[in-house]
């Protein structure tokens, strides 16, 4: 396998999609991107890249995620390493078109969102990958996502869109796969303090020698949290060992994980309370809490079977132990929740790059996945942390199978098409151990998914790229089994989306992308979230559809300006029979706005300036629209690093630099009957030192 080098300040570009069956090479499009793909001209790809990124891998190799002709960012190490979060779904300020809803409830801290889904939990359509493990749990979040820690990431990789063939299921909107280093020579540590009593040591570890890399990594933080009774304790450990012979015809890797966490939760406030006392928590959730344990190990297998033939497998066990006791409101019952899931998986795929002669360029690639899940879910009502009576006591295993086949064509330089087709099923059974009764999984049949990219690039300033592609849903826990009443087969709920955009570089000092999309669902599915019997509610025929711009400027060597807007609607068009009221109206917690900026300056060799903002506007807490609206904000940030020595640099970190309030907020139906909010973090302070020896 070549060795990894890292490439900077690159350009990139876009790609073209498919309106309808046809497609339309009609909109702009402007994007940030500071570094290209090492394997592909900026012309080939509609990806954008913010910062450095290391790339590994045989040429022959499966296709990488700059061959998914839709908007695709790409997070270097290098932006990401010394961003002031205390979780890795805080990383994603910096990704375009990303939302995050900031819960702020001990373990169930944040998670993210696009493509005009919401981050509430009833729609999770995001597909989380940690070096390409399917990484979701059960009901499609992301809690996995809490293992990784800054200092131990290579890049992130964001896929927005319906055109990706490789995964299926929880791709619904798009992907996200988080890669962690793989090899090098380095030793690292970094401390961080803070505000709120913020405590955090990195270390990271990199062994390369010509056979083998060995990569270790361990992680500890602890907060107060700015409200009270908020205090949170984390730890994570992995280590990586990866074996490559003298000829390269193979590699071979192990890779584990371990994490832990208990945490406070500081409860829900009122809207008052919230705006005048933001820091305070309620008596009522004096013995609210979490604790949450994972672990993840994965096996991964590469070669090349013959010089135009490579072969890719990764096969992979999860395991995921959560508790957590909530209370909502003070007239409603505290509620433990406990969930414990084990995942075995594999992924398979088999790339071939024959040379054809009436062709600029070919690939063709065939992948195959599984993942049986074996799930209990419970909960019981509960004063104190004291179990009175059970709620829920569930068992179910669910059963994913896919496999896809997808081309890259090239009949001359400027042109490349994808189409591709993907097909699932969907196995499982349930049982309910409160009454000892089974039930079977709905047969959702072979879940059908076709998809097209084209990109276009009749100049080297600009590229034109459309995408056309079918992404799936169905039920999760027990809302994917017939229980009664229901006792008839549901039909998955089919995500038809497309987008079109322009990709361009004008200039060696800009680079940018523009471009437009749209989403519809047959028939989508919400989880009742507070519901004991984990069933879920038919939302109906949906629509989303926006525009993304995303813009990087290089005014000079030393100066970095990134800008990114993401306009978004939704509209739920045909509703169920139970919200017949919802009819025309808007999904909830879904902002029309979000946007991004910020301006990266090396005042000396030494010193580096920074300033970002991002911000969002005020969304509807329930789909009838008539609770009011509430959630946006504007955040302004600076940071500042001083590299000491060359292997010693400390940075100042000043988070929410006008002390503004914002919050998540929901609507209560059962308990307070009215909003309840959870206030985000006031004006913050961190500094860190990062040694590299």
């Amino acid at each position: 396998m070549p060795a990894p080098f890292t490439l900077r300040h690159a350009k990139r570009f876009s790609v073209p999609r498919p309106l309808w069956p046809l497609f339309s090479i009609g909109v702009l499009a402007l994007s940030p991107l500071s570094v290209a793909l090492a394997e592909a001209n900026r012309i080939e790809n509609s990806t954008l890249t913010l910062g450095a990124v290391s790339i590994q891998g045989s040429a022959s190799g499966p296709l990488s995620t700059s061959s998914v002709l839709s908007s695709v960012d790409i997070l270097g190490a290098d932006i990401l390493e010394k961003m002031p979060v205390n979780y890795s779904w805080e990383l994603f300020r910096r990704a375009p078109g990303v939302m995050l809803t900031e819960f702020n409830q001990g373990t169930t801290s944040g998670k993210i969102s696009f493509r005009g889904f919401n981050g509430e939990g009833e729609v999770n359509a995001v597909k989380l990958l940690i070096d390409g493990i399917p990484s979701n749990s059960n009901d499609g979040n992301m809690p996995y996502m809490d293992m990784i820690f800054p200092m131990e990431l290579d890049s992130i990789e964001v896929v927005r869109g319906t055109s990706d063939a490789r995964y299926g299921l929880n791709n619904i909107a798009g992907n996200v796969n988080m890669l962690t280093r793989t090899g090098g020579d380095y030793d690292k540590a970094r401390l961080r303090y803070g505000s709120f009593n913020t405590r955090e040591a990195q270390l990271a570890k990199g062994i390369e020698s010509s056979n083998w890399t060995q990569n270790y990594f361990f992680a500890y933080q602890k907060a107060d949290g700015y409200r009270d009774h908020s205090e949170a304790d984390r730890f994570s450990m992995s280590g990586k060992w990866f074996y490559t012979p003298d000829d390269d015809s193979y590699r071979i890797g192990l890779i584990a994980r371990h994490y832990e966490a208990e945490a406070q939760e500081p409860g829900y406030l009122t809207e008052d309370d919230a705006r005048h006392h933001p820091e305070m928590t309620n008596s009522h959730n004096a013995t609210d809490k979490g604790t949450r344990r994972m672990n993840q190990v994965s096996l991964h297998f590469d070669t090349d079977l013959a010089e135009t033939l490579a072969w890719s497998a990764k096969t992979y066990v999860n395991t995921f132990d959560d508790r957590r006791w909530t209370q909502y409101w003070s007239t409603s019952s505290q509620q433990e929740r406990d969930n414990y899931e084990t995942q075995y998986g594999a992924l398979t795929s088999l790339t071939w790059r024959p040379e054809v002669s009436w062709l600029h360029d070919f690939a063709l690639e065939g992948g195959a996945d599984m993942q049986q899940q074996q799930n209990k879910s419970e909960r019981y009502r509960t004063r104190d942390r004291t179990r009175l009576a059970t709620t829920r006591d569930q068992q179910f295993d669910f059963d994913t199978y896919g496999a896809y086949i997808q081309a890259e064509i090239k009949p001359f330089e400027s042109l490349k098409i994808i189409p591709a087709y993907r097909v699932d099923k969907i196995q499982g059974d349930f049982t309910n151990e409160m009454t000892g009764m089974d039930y079977d999984i709905n047969d959702y049949g072979l879940i059908k998914q076709p998809k097209i990219s084209v990109v276009y690039s009749p100049w080297d300033v600009a590229s034109f790229y459309a995408n056309w592609g079918r992404t799936f849903q169905v039920g999760t826990g027990a809302a994917a089994y017939k229980i009664p009443p229901r006792d008839t087969d549901l039909a998955p709920s089919i995500n038809e989306g497309w987008e079109t955009g322009i990709k361009f570089t004008p200039a060696d000092w800009v680079d940018g992308r523009v471009a437009y999309w749209q989403q519809e669902a047959s028939g989508e599915v919400s989880r009742r979230l507070n519901d004991p019997s984990g069933e879920s509610d038919n939302i109906g025929e949906t629509r989303r559809w926006g525009y993304d711009l995303q813009m990087n400027l290089y005014p000079n060597e030393r100066t970095n300006i990134w800008m990114a807007y993401s306009w978004q609607y939704s509209k739920i068009l045909e509703p169920s029979a139970t919200l017949p009221n919802s009819k025309g109206q808007e999904i909830d917690h879904i902002p029309h706005h979000l946007y991004n900026a910020g301006i990266s300056y090396e005042a000396t060799d030494a010193l580096q300036l920074t300033a970002w903002m991002n911000g969002q506007t005020n969304y509807y807490l329930e789909r009838e629209n008539t609770k009011g609206t509430y959630g946006g904000y504007v955040l302004m940030n600076l940071g500042a690093t001083y590299q000491v020595t060359q292997s010693v640099s400390v940075d100042l970190q000043l988070k929410n630099l006008a002390n503004r309030h914002y919050e998540y907020a929901w609507y209560d139906p059962d308990g307070a009957k009215a909003s309840l909010h959870s206030p985000g973090d006031g004006r913050a302070l961190y500094t860190g030192v990062t040694v590299d020896f």
